[in-house]
């Protein structure tokens, strides 16, 4: 079942949070993250992308960017633009975007839940990055962005936080992409101890939506300190990292799309050809075309749209992964037809998240960087459950999350003498 824990969080002044909040350190590239931050002395930016310190083409792994980022957190706790709280509290973070509302909650997560498969995985780690963010952590002394944990609804804990969110909060505002951010702190003890209490009881796992290399590096250091320490409590701060839990019903998946550069040695008119054979085809024309549900694809070629829809015997029924739609796509049509066998490594192909939109999509093929574009319908949370639950992972590039969580409004800090 679920631990997870109160900690004394260290928030920005209510006042400041729009200034210090920022979009996480993996969403942006080194140079992006340099332009958002050049005016901004307060941002966050300058604690999870630390390396923009320093002149462009330096090693973003170097051991002094990880010190540097350790230091612009001091200097943020120096000047008062950053407190901790002083006690061990909850806290209720909700995200508005676009009409939709997700409301979570923020809280330590323990690592032992993390190496018991409680806290469960869909995606495969790359170890490069499990050492940068172990790196980080080891430099700063904190969990410097949250890890996206979702779990079944439990309706009791629905019960306690969604009254919450008609008081007033501690902190809100609208960043610079339109997303409203609010936070409330749950400084009532008895209600602190109701959910910790409903967690462990009504929540057998949680899942990992986004941050999985987050939840390595944090789960890693937090071993490391454990072996170092082996006559701890179990209650140390690194025996838990920085999660926002929220309920499945409330999240929002949205489609993570691709683009291709040529058509393998094909012409357009083989290329089609080929595609029936697997997939019912409909020409749509100029207008975009948005698949309404599972086994339905988009296909933009040649300035036309067409409709895809997967023949029978081209899927799996009872198989969590190869009966994905981006499974599907990869297996009768990105692999046979265009002769890309691993998606993750060859450069013939790109990934284009739906917050962009499918007008993105034609404009990368018209402008003749690409050949060819495909739109997914987007994964459901119940088909991820599915997969974690199974032990399997999903395809590269199955889902996107949005809106993104902010760093930088809540964070846990720990020793950073523990390992």
């Amino acid at each position: 079942m679920a631990v997870i824990r109160p900690f004394p969080g260290i928030r920005p002044k209510p006042e400041l949070a729009s200034q210090v909040a920022s979009l996480p350190y993996d969403v942006m590239n080194t140079e992006e993250a340099r332009e958002e931050a050049a005016d901004k002395p307060l941002s966050y930016l300058h604690i999870v992308k630390s390396e923009i310190a320093f002149p462009k083409g330096y090693n973003a792994y170097a051991p002094e960017v990880y010190a540097k980022a350790g230091e612009k957190f001091q200097n943020l706790l120096q000047q008062g633009a950053i407190v901790q709280d002083p006690k061990a509290y909850l806290y209720v973070y909700e995200q508005e975007m676009n009409g939709h509302v997700q409301t979570g909650l923020v809280a330590a997560s323990s690592v032992n839940d993390y190496w018991a498969d409680v806290v469960k995985k869909h995606e495969f780690t790359r170890p490069v990055k499990e050492q940068d963010r172990m790196n980080h952590i080891k430099g700063t002394g904190i969990h410097a962005g949250p890890v996206f944990l979702t779990y079944p609804d439990v309706d009791e804990i629905n019960a306690i936080i969604d009254p919450m969110r008609t008081t007033t909060p501690d902190t809100n505002f609208v960043s610079p992409d339109g997303v409203r951010h609010t936070v409330w702190v749950i400084r009532d003890l008895a209600t602190i101890e109701q959910l910790v209490t409903l967690f462990k009881e009504q929540v057998p796992a949680t899942y990992i939506a986004d941050g999985h290399h987050r939840a390595a590096s944090a789960g890693k250091v937090g071993k490391a300190a454990q072996e170092a320490n082996p006559n701890g409590t179990g209650e140390e701060p690194y025996n838990y990292f920085l999660s926002v839990l929220f309920p499945a019903s409330r999240l929002q998946i949205i489609d993570y799309n691709r683009v291709v550069t040529d058509l393998n040695g094909l012409s357009p008119e083989a290329f089609l050809l080929k595609v029936k054979e697997k997939f019912e085809v409909e020409l749509v024309g100029k207008d975009i075309f948005k698949p309404t549900t599972m086994r339905e694809f988009g296909m933009y070629l040649q300035g036309q749209w067409y409709k895809l829809t997967a023949k029978p015997g081209t899927y799996p029924d009872n198989d969590p992964v190869n009966g994905l739609d981006v499974s599907i796509m990869q297996n009768n049509l990105l692999n046979p037809i265009l002769g890309i066998e691993d998606p993750r490594t060859d450069d013939r192909i790109d990934f284009v998240g739906g917050i962009r939109g499918l007008k993105e999509l034609s404009k990368r093929v018209d402008s003749g960087e690409m050949a060819v574009a495909f739109a997914l319908y987007a994964v459901t949370i119940e088909q991820l459950i599915r997969i974690a639950d199974s032990g399997n992972v999903m395809p590269p590039k199955s889902t996107w999350f949005e809106p993104k969580l902010r760093s930088g409004l809540i964070v846990h800090q720990f020793s950073a003498k523990s390992y």
